[in-house]
């Protein structure tokens, strides 16, 4: 039978669908997390290859499939994209393999055909937009150097940085210390140096609901950091959405269903005239959906 294949790969899970050609889902499967980076693409790759196989022997089917659709973070560098395409091309796991991005895969589920904006905020953050004419914008998602505004990541990391000012005398004491210390598990503000350098970025924005919660107990250090990051991520949906006022859908582990920051966010959109729709986003699945479809992964 003819069967299509759709990825999600991040940092954390990698998940495969597969779906007939009516697009009814027959099996799905789950491996390591796949992270496209060109100079070690063999793990992307792999993670995908596991999933895949996973998911087609769950569904009774027999590789290859007619396309399969990877959206993979990372994906984003052309090099990163084209490494990992090419090893899975060799993998036998479908007749035609495309690679595009976690995101558009995400955002194809969120919104199918019509327009309107998902807001992605977890580790990261990112706004993918589609106008009522099907023009495609991104907005943000420039990574923990040049971007990830509002993320959970950037509010960890403003957390950490509120606690050492405040040991130095240049912020007032706030109770973020001790949560903090907590969290990472050390003693000392001191010991929250080689912490902070052999962090990675997950750990760093796992910090961020304690930082939220801290904001909600009243600390108005807390209270700043968090209705910073919910303007900066209002402002991602702003200028996604232009004069246009689209439909949003929030998703990631921030302001998906029972985010921290969800309730705060929601306010400001629906306060500002914004419809948010209740949905969950299921990228795998809308990877599967765009290898149905045939569809190239965006670019503009």
């Amino acid at each position: 039978m003819t069967f299509f294949i759709g990825v999600d790969g991040g940092g954390t899970r990698t998940r495969a669908v597969v779906i007939d050609a009516e697009g009814s889902e027959l099996g799905r499967s789950s491996a390591v997390g796949a992270v496209a980076t060109a100079s070690a693409p063999g793990r992307a790759a792999s993670a995908v290859t596991e999933a895949v196989r996973g998911a087609a022997a769950q569904a009774g089917v027999e590789l290859p499939g007619a396309v399969l659709w990877a959206g993979l973070a990372g994906a984003g560098s052309a090099g990163a994209r084209n490494a990992v395409r090419d090893l899975l091309r060799g993998a036998a796991l479908a007749d035609r393999v495309v690679v595009g991005t976690d995101v558009e895969a995400a955002f194809h589920d969120a919104f199918p055909t019509e327009p309107g904006v998902l807001l992605i905020a977890g580790t990261g953050s990112i706004a993918w937009a589609r106008s009522a004419a099907g023009k495609v914008d991104r907005v943000g998602g420039w990574g923990r150097s040049l971007g990830d505004e509002g993320s959970g990541f950037m509010l960890g990391l403003e957390g950490l940085r509120l606690v050492v000012r405040a040991a130095d005398g240049r912020a007032p004491k706030t109770s973020l210390t001790e949560a903090l210390l907590a969290a990472c598990d050390v003693e000392r503000v001191s010991d929250l140096v080689p912490w902070i350098e052999h962090a990675g970025k997950g750990e760093v924005a796992a910090l961020a609901p304690a930082v939220v919660e801290a904001a909600d107990g009243g600390d108005p250090g807390a209270e700043a950091l968090v209705e910073s990051a919910v303007d900066e991520l209002a402002t991602l949906v702003r200028v996604a959405a232009g004069a246009r006022r689209l439909p949003v859908v929030l998703w990631g582990g921030l302001i998906a269903e029972r985010g921290p920051l969800r309730g705060r966010l929601l306010s400001v959109l629906r306060a500002e005239g914004y419809e948010c729709l209740e949905r969950s986003v299921d990228p795998a699945l809308g990877a599967a959906r765009m290898a149905l479809e045939g569809r190239a992964p965006d670019r503009s």
